[in-house]
């Protein structure tokens, strides 16, 4: 699939966004819910001696963040381990591949630090389960041999947060996610919340917007501070070129006609995909084999990458006949809603 400039996964040229990521939980903006809990679960922790307290209760419980990509998982583990002042290690389970790996990192964790693992689900089941004993016990298993003549070494482990993050909680085995005590949900964020982003953001990247802008700017960001970060990007890209450094309206403008983002935040492929079901089956329902093959794309990256968005915002619904365009999908494409079949708008 094309790069796409609204893709809130992570790319290469959003390197300099940790720069842009605050370090302290008073600085995080959005997410009040999660802040809170971590913020009593921080303080209890920084309040706990554990030189009383059974083996491991003296430290952050094993947390497990998760939520659609580009919402902040990342950052408010960097901010845990720097409220804490431990330091973080970082990994992600795809390149967690042998049991050796995972001993190599948790043997060299010192007491209290955070390892942080990003699409943890990734993880094969096999390296996932010699974290059940390391997270419960602080032991780390490892089998020498095979056979009959196979031995086990126990290798003591220091006290450590696990900190996993994950965009599809429903991968996770059940072993797995109980052995995580805190459990937090990252929720999209509202347009004040990433204008509040966007103008912050700005200072960091030497170009001014106002706060009208800035909303205008987050209205086009599908709820993901990741997104309105790298559209601010490219709106200082045509200030630049244009020889200033204030972003206003002809430039932010310029800049949506130029990346095809238009005003509900959808980009080429979402609208491609809306318009194939609306003029090719009269809105739908369509299944998604069918429109997989008409886009040219896998079934995968239509189910995984295009339509959570479109879901989230009711501009299609899945039935069990297949995918139907409800009437929003029509106005953001900017057509007038139909009566279809049972599916009256």
């Amino acid at each position: 699939m094309e790069d796409r400039i609204i893709d809130p996964n992570i790319a290469q040229e959003d390197s300099d966004e940790v720069s842009l990521r605050p370090s302290r939980l008073s600085q995080f903006i959005g997410q009040e819910r999660v802040k809170k809990n971590l913020q009593t679960f921080l303080e209890a922790a920084k309040t706990r001696d554990p030189k009383k307290l059974g083996k491991g209760e003296g430290i952050l419980d094993h947390i497990l963040f998760y939520g659609p990509p580009g919402l902040g998982k990342t950052t408010l583990a960097v901010i845990v381990a720097s409220e804490l002042g431990v330091s973080l290690k970082r990994t992600t389970g795809k390149a967690l591949e042998r049991a050796g790996d995972v001993a190599a990192i948790l043997t060299g964790l010192s007491e209290g630090d955070i390892l942080f693992v990003d699409e943890i689900h990734r993880m094969n089941p096999q390296i996932e389960e010699t974290f059940y004993s390391a997270m419960e016990d602080f032991r780390f298993d490892i089998v020498l041999g095979k056979g009959p003549s196979a031995r086990t070494i126990t290798l003591p482990l220091n006290r450590f947060t696990l900190i996993g993050a994950t965009t599809r909680i429903s991968l996770l085995s059940s072993p797995l996610r109980d052995r995580f005590g805190i459990i937090e949900r990252l929720e999209y964020y509202n347009p004040p919340e990433l204008a509040e982003v966007a103008k912050r953001a700005s200072k960091a990247l030497g170009v001014e917007i106002d706060r009208e802008l800035a909303h205008l700017l987050a209205k086009r960001a599908r709820g993901t501070p990741r997104i309105v970060l790298r559209l601010l990007r490219r709106a200082r890209d045509f200030a630049v070129v244009s020889g200033t450094n204030v972003i206003g309206k002809e430039v932010l403008l310029e800049t949506f006609k130029a990346l095809e983002v238009n005003d509900y935040g959808l980009d080429k492929m979402d609208r491609r995909l809306l318009e194939t079901i609306i003029e090719r089956f009269s809105g739908g329902p369509v299944g998604l084999e069918t429109m997989a093959a008409i886009l040219g794309e896998d079934r995968d990256s239509v189910e995984d990458v295009i339509e959570p968005y479109l879901l989230q915002e009711g501009m299609i619904e899945r039935t069990p006949r297949g995918r139907v365009v409800l009437e929003k999908g029509y106005v953001a494409c900017g057509l007038k809603p139909r009566v279809k079949n049972d599916f009256l708008f």
